[in-house]
């Protein structure tokens, strides 16, 4: 709640300051839920009821408004007007700038090409959707008519079909929704942002739609995909299709769609030509990404790119270096620009006022009621007109038997406004009718125009007859709908513009495929430094320079194209490459891996596996004797993820962990002096990371194992005085064996 103090001055008593207004400077206290509710809530509602969100004929306010004038100005089947004159028509709907009104024009214009299937024929510069900087002309410049399909959005619109309502200032009146004889909803993109919701609605191919709302009529378990294929881009492109992830959109309504540009080689030329891109990109996004790679460094096969499109359409040209194969490079610009891109569907669409997000079946199943309903009142306003010709031709029909008589009435009759009661009781119609009779021309009281006009009655009453049979039937009403969708796939269908590629057998790149590898060493210190040194470096360098008091823990000789898990004291590993790492010396410190990697504070690596395949095993030891067996796939991540948690058990100290690629022999030392000498076969493997192993070495109170080592042949003098049945206590060196420096952990 907000309180605020009046700063005004209030007159006392009945005598008031001149131009002193009651209330005003007063300011009272009002909760701020209230506030929300009165002033926020209502704006929120009117973008979403009238603005943002289209309705289930697939247009918003805007576009029905501007369509609706046209389609009043004659523009229908008729030559272009200017676009400035449109637009100020269009104002007596849509009480907004001639900038508003003429931008919705523009995006539902043949020339901006943002649509499958334009609703505005247009002559003159349009722009087009895929150019950012591409602006379009002023629109006293710029003619427009409505194309020829909008002949099927404004069928029978004057037969009481949609309801009407009063404009703005109660002037015109205009409709609510339009009765679009296909699912225009499905087949042009529709986006819009409301308040606190959207609606993005891919296009689908209007023969594929068509069809597929027939077979939807027909068969209600129907499968979407077996006709509806994907959507149709008029940008045409490349959709990666996945089964899956389209289903989900059908059924939910949700998901992305990835769309990829197309494009041709030029041997020739040696360049690149982009033909077709994303429909949620532009040419200069794609060619200022393109510019920005190859000034990092990160492309560096291409010598030039430019926009090349013009008035035979989108082009986008790569010129190529010398052997640059097109194809690899093309793989790792779908991955690094928006050449490839994913279109977000989120169909969410008001239904009877409500928004609503629907999957594709239940998009057709709204629109077939809708469509259903739109049918029906037709049928009936038909019906309604035919009855009513079919009551006057009656009343006509009556006269046929004595027109003598009628016209004896008329001429006896003093009064003007007699006539018709006169012809009322002397023939026994009622007033309509009456009114009808009286209104016939002299020069058509003859039998011969009068029999003609009769001989209707007949077709009337069948047609009346069918009309009603339609009405109490849903049979009918559907068999028309269908009947209508046919001829409009028949009439206006094109072929699809995007072509599908199946996500498993198209090929991904993977940044792997540009590591440079050659061999390298690896060092790993106990204070967590890290250096990577190539075997040239190593020989010409003198010692290794390292902190006080620093050691070199692990040394491994490898490749650049390595994977390395540095496993942690706080039961995690850090996952990353040696290509990672810069080429260095011996005479640096190295990276801080800590540091590096980005681990919290007081986490420090304890040990480091190198692997390429994650074949093996890594192997854990801990203080308490037991020894978990983990096998090394386990590490193993699809998303490339570079932290695992609970990499290994924490239920006790860890004394050493190793990489094993195979089993082997591993000696065991107690902090007693006892040594174990153990087959890793002997263990038991687990894909669990934190399994807390088996116990092994057999320890006292107060025990525990301070070291660990791969056994080599000569290490010891008797190895088999320390072989054991697991678990076991281990046995006392031999003399022989704590000689000379075999037993160092290095």
């Amino acid at each position: 709640m907000a309180r605020k103090r009046s700063g005004g001055q209030t007159a006392k008593g009945p005598a008031k300051a001149k131009g002193y207004i009651a209330g005003a400077g007063e300011i009272v206290e009002q909760l701020i839920t209230d506030t929300l509710e009165k002033n926020f809530m209502p704006y929120a509602m009117s973008v979403i009821m009238s603005r943002a969100i289209p309705e289930i004929d697939g247009f918003k306010p805007s576009h029905r408004k501007l369509l609706y004038t046209m389609y009043k100005m004659g523009l229908l089947n008729s030559g272009r007007v200017k676009s400035a004159n449109i637009v100020g028509q269009t104002m007596k709907l849509n009480p907004h700038g001639d900038a508003a009104i003429y931008d919705t024009m523009v995006r539902l214009s043949r020339g901006y090409e943002a649509l499958l299937h334009p609703y505005v024929d247009s002559k003159g510069n349009f722009g087009k959707y895929y150019s950012r900087d591409m602006a379009w002309a002023a629109s006293r410049y710029t003619e427009a008519r409505l194309d020829s399909i909008c002949q099927e959005l404004f069928r029978d619109i004057d037969k009481d079909t949609v309801d009407f309502v009063d404009n703005y200032d109660n002037t015109m009146k205009e409709p609510t929704l339009l009765p679009a004889t296909f699912p225009s909803v499905l087949v042009n993109a529709n986006t819009g942002i409301a308040v606190g919701m959207a609606s993005s609605i891919c296009p689908f191919n209007l023969a594929e739609v068509c069809q597929t709302t027939i077979a939807r009529i027909r068969d209600p378990e129907h499968d979407l995909l077996s006709t509806l294929q994907g959507p149709d881009f008029p940008g045409g492109g490349q959709i990666i299709f996945d089964r899956k992830a389209m289903e989900e959109i059908y059924r939910t309504g949700r998901g992305g769609i990835r769309v990829r540009s197309r494009y041709t080689y030029d041997k020739s030329a040696n360049c690149i030509d982009v033909t077709q891109i994303p429909p949620t990109t532009t040419i200069e996004a794609i060619v200022e990404k393109i510019v920005e790679l190859v000034k990092q460094g990160k492309v560096k096969e291409i010598a030039d790119v430019r926009d090349e499109s013009g008035l035979a359409g989108l082009k986008i040209t790569i010129d190529l270096k010398r052997g640059v194969d097109p194809d690899k490079l093309m793989q790792r610009l779908f991955k690094m620009t928006s050449l490839e891109d994913t279109f977000s569907c989120n169909f969410n669409v008001l239904i009877a006022g409500t928004p609503r997000v629907l999957g594709v079946g239940e998009l057709l199943d709204e629109w077939v009621a809708f469509r259903v309903e739109c049918v029906r009142r037709r049928t009936h306003y038909d019906l309604q007109q035919k009855q009513d010709k079919l009551h006057l031709l009656r009343g006509l029909q009556a006269i046929l038997l004595d027109i003598d008589k009628a016209i004896a009435i008329v001429r006896s009759t003093e009064e003007e406004q007699e006539v018709v009661p006169n012809l009322m009781i002397g023939f026994g119609i009622d007033q309509t009718q009456a009114e009808y009779v009286a209104e016939i021309r002299l020069r058509h009281l003859n039998r011969e125009y009068i029999l003609k006009r009769t001989e209707e009655i007949a077709t009337l009453e069948k047609d009346i007859a069918d009309l009603k049979a339609i009405l109490e039937s849903k049979t009918r009403v559907k068999t028309i709908i269908i009947r209508e969708l046919e001829a409009v796939a028949k009439k206006y269908g094109q072929p699809r513009k995007s072509l599908l590629l199946y996500a498993d057998e198209i090929e991904e790149y993977s940044p792997e495929e540009d590591v440079p590898d050659y061999p390298v060493n690896l060092f790993f210190t106990e204070e967590g430094y890290f250096k990577k040194i190539t075997p040239l470096s190593l020989r010409m360098s003198g010692e290794q320079k390292l902190k006080e008091n620093d050691r070199v823990f692990q040394h491994v000789e490898s490749t650049n194209s390595a994977e390395l898990l540095f496993f942690t004291n706080q039961c995690r590993v850090y996952k990353t490459r040696a290509s990672d790492f810069p080429d260095t010396k011996a005479s640096v410190l190295g990276e801080y891996l800590p540091a590096k990697l980005g681990m919290d504070e007081g986490e420090a690596p304890v040990y480091m596996a190198v692997t390429k395949e994650y074949q093996g095993f890594m192997l854990f030891v801990f203080e308490n004797g037991k020894i978990a067996k983990v096998e090394m796939s386990a590490y193993a991540t699809k998303t490339n993820r570079k932290k695992l948690v609970g990499a290994y058990s924490d239920k006790a100290p860890l004394a050493a962990a190793l990489y094993l690629p195979e089993d082997g022999e591993v000696l065991l030392t107690s902090s007693a002096g006892r040594m174990l000498l153990l087959h890793t076969g002997a263990i038991q493997s687990k894909s669990s990371r934190t399994t807390q192993g088996v116990a092994a070495m057999t320890l006292k109170r107060g025990q525990k194992v301070v070291r660990v080592q791969p056994y080599e042949e000569g290490m010891l003098q008797k190895p088999d005085r320390y072989r054991k049945a697991l678990p076991a206590l281990g046995a006392m060196p031999a003399p022989e064996d704590t000689q000379g420096e075999q037993m160092k952990l290095e």
